[in-house]
């Protein structure tokens, strides 16, 4: 009886990767209606919000970050809001804040009016342009899906992604986000410059009379399905010694062997859930029902970098995180 359980539980798993593999292709091919060039982008983008975290999106302006989530709340099926970061922006522009209303009668209370965070997906445009104590209002709602206002909680809407851009040429009027908000994004996702032909493609597309509009491919219900469904698929014991092998050669002591001298500090145990969801998510999104060590390897960079530092010998010799990262990997692959 016990067998025939596990088993009907497993046909369950396969019929339902399945289908959400399915959903997720359609909502690939809406969002690649709009935006060009940028699969990589946005598949890494599909498998954050999958894995129910949040991502740092970082490129120079005019690259259509803002546009791909606006298009991913369309396709989605999201309640999508954004804020764009500023050196004024207080942390109420973004939580909200307590009023105080007199009745008729004459009696005051206070009333919470929420802010553009009580949304399913916030893109927050150019993060790094607001002061440290506006960043970290966002601290509590990433990592723990409530914020608190006046000593009161205040659930957030469920799903909530935060979805942050940033460029990284502009420096001046900017603040640096400190270690422990680069660590609540799941991934740091690099956005280049398209290829001619994706360029060509976006010449066309956008300055002509009427602009393609993303149609929706999922609703909200279908999402948190398939975020439950990414928490159920098996993880072969391959890959688990992967993802550890790889998170703890990233932080200096022995497990980095010679690559210890080149960090000043690593990815923590957040580092290492990251890669477990997210080799899960691809390889749903992928349509196959376990993830492999390939995934490991593909997704190492974007999960890993934000949450390293080189020592000064290792920046003063032209190291790169991204070089630390590939030598790493090449000790797996």
């Amino acid at each position: 009886m016990a067998a025939d359980s596990v088993e009907n539980l497993e046909d369950v798993i396969v019929r339902s990767a399945e289908q959400v593999a399915g959903q997720m292709r359609a909502a690939k091919q809406a969002i690649a209606t709009v935006i060009f060039g940028q699969d990589r982008v946005v598949e890494n983008t599909l498998v954050t919000i999958l894995s129910g975290g949040h991502a740092l999106l970082i490129g120079v302006p005019g690259l259509a970050k803002t546009k791909l989530v606006e298009t991913l709340g369309t396709t989605l099926g999201l309640d999508a809001k954004r804020i764009q970061f500023t050196p004024d922006l207080m942390p109420s522009d973004i939580l909200g804040a307590e009023v105080l209303d007199e009745s008729v009668a004459g009696k005051r209370s206070f009333r919470f009016i929420s802010g553009p965070v009580f949304a399913q997906l916030l893109m927050a445009d150019e993060i790094n342009r607001a002061s440290p104590r506006t960043q970290s209002a966002l601290l509590q709602a990433m990592q723990e899906q409530h914020i608190t206002v006046a000593g009161a909680r205040h659930d957030l809407p469920k799903p909530f992604h935060v979805l942050a851009t940033q460029n990284p040429l502009e420096q001046e009027g900017t603040y640096p986000l400190p270690e422990a908000q680069l660590d609540r994004f799941l991934m740091e996702i690099d956005v280049d410059y398209p290829d001619r032909d994706a360029e060509r493609r976006i010449l066309f597309e956008t300055t002509g009379a009427q602009e393609t509009i993303a149609k929706a491919a999922l609703n909200v219900e279908t999402l948190l399905t398939a975020q439950r469904l990414v928490r159920r698929l098996p993880v072969g014991d391959s890959v688990v010694e992967a993802i550890l092998t790889l998170v703890r050669s990233a932080r200096p002591g022995p497990d980095a062997g010679d690559a210890s001298k080149l960090i000043a500090w690593g990815p923590g145990p957040r580092a290492s859930q990251s890669l477990m969801l997210a080799v899960r998510a691809r390889a749903l999104l992928d349509g196959r029902l376990a993830p492999s060590i390939d995934d490991v390897l593909d997704l190492a960079e974007p999960i890993l970098k934000h949450r390293m530092a080189l020592t000064f010998s290792a920046r003063a010799e032209g190291r790169t995180v991204s070089d630390v990262i590939a030598q790493l990997k090449s000790r797996i692959g």
